[in-house]
């Protein structure tokens, strides 16, 4: 039988498979998933709820860090609904319009949490390298700024994805070998030239997360100069102290991120792997920012723990502010 028998023209649903290889478990499988993603929206929530309340958290480190909560909130939405009903209750149908959708979202947000990790690390350097503008440089419309140009740029390189790929009209399958809908697993679905799409997805990754890694690490290097120069000790560790959870958090993302992005072009990892890799890469940070940065912020360690074991404080604004 000829590929020209098994053509799809113009197709109006897809079917995702979930995890090639582990079928047989993938029921088992999504509890797990299911747990990191009640984690991560449980951690954000929490920090979207802490962080407008607690006045010292009204800085620029922790209204980036709302603004990456708001994405990793987006990026489980996106991804765990259909992921879970695929392991659980075997809906491997899908609308091509929909999975387009789908692929928008998430590969958005990750753009978006890339760029927001950039400005996190400007911060962490204007803090650490010239402490005394740090508030003229980083006033309220700069912080803005920077939010809505991270979100223009995201949607506007990321757009463009789903309608090269809604041009193409000839489809060797609608068998999609993931257990959501990403730009590589259904640019291989084409049985067309999608040159324009490869290059063009390259182009993508490496204009936002090249790029952003490129700045953030330039940064550091900035930082750990200025650290260094310190004449106290004291000084020197609560300034590496600062940078702590960025950098963690920086390093979980980006090490995933390459790692799923390179194995899926140029790598030979099994199926299986690379989409539990893929998965990982996508649902973990999410679950662990709010614990990174919960661990090592005083403020909302002891909000969560008003929460959950004490009985609310009375407020003690007013005491500190008078004369």
């Amino acid at each position: 039988m000829g590929f020209s028998n098994m053509s799809y023209l113009n197709p109006t649903t897809v079917t995702l498979i979930g995890i090639p290889g582990l079928e047989h478990v993938q029921f088992w499988i999504g509890f797990p998933f299911f747990g990191v993603c009640v984690l991560a929206l449980m951690g954000n929530i929490f920090l979207l709820i802490i962080i407008p309340v607690e006045r010292k958290l009204h800085q620029p480190m922790y209204i980036f860090l709302a603004v990456l909560a708001v994405t990793d909130l987006g990026l489980c939405l996106a991804i765990a609904p259909k992921m879970l009903a695929i392991f659980w209750f075997d809906s491997f149908s899908m609308a091509f319009d929909a999975c387009l959708t789908q692929l928008f979202f998430i590969h958005a947000l990750q753009g978006m949490e890339s760029g927001i990790l950039l400005a996190m690390a400007f911060d962490r350097y204007v803090a650490i390298c010239n402490p005394l503008r740090h508030t003229s440089i980083l006033t309220p419309f700069v912080l803005v700024k920077m939010v809505v140009v991270v979100a223009i740029r995201a949607t506007v390189l990321v757009g463009i994805l789903p309608i090269l790929l809604k041009r193409l009209r000839l489809f060797h399958s609608v068998v999609i070998v993931h257990s959501y809908c990403e730009h590589m697993a259904v640019v291989k679905l084409a049985a067309e030239d999608v040159h324009v799409n490869k290059s063009y997805g390259l182009f993508v990754a490496f204009a936002i997360l090249g790029f952003d890694m490129m700045f953030v690490f330039i940064s550091y290097i900035l930082i750990f100069q200025a650290v260094f120069h310190l004449p106290q000790k004291e000084a020197r560790l609560k300034a590496v102290n600062t940078c702590t959870a960025h950098v963690v958090v920086f390093l979980e993302f980006y090490i995933l991120a390459f790692f799923s992005f390179f194995s899926h072009r140029f790598g030979h990892v099994s199926p299986y792997v690379h989409i539990l890799l893929s998965t990982i890469y996508l649902l973990v940070p999410p679950a662990l920012n709010p614990i990174v940065y919960g661990v090592k912020t005083k403020e909302i360690r002891k909000r969560v723990t008003q929460i959950f074991i004490l009985k609310p404080e009375p407020r003690s604004d007013l005491t500190y502010s008078m004369p």
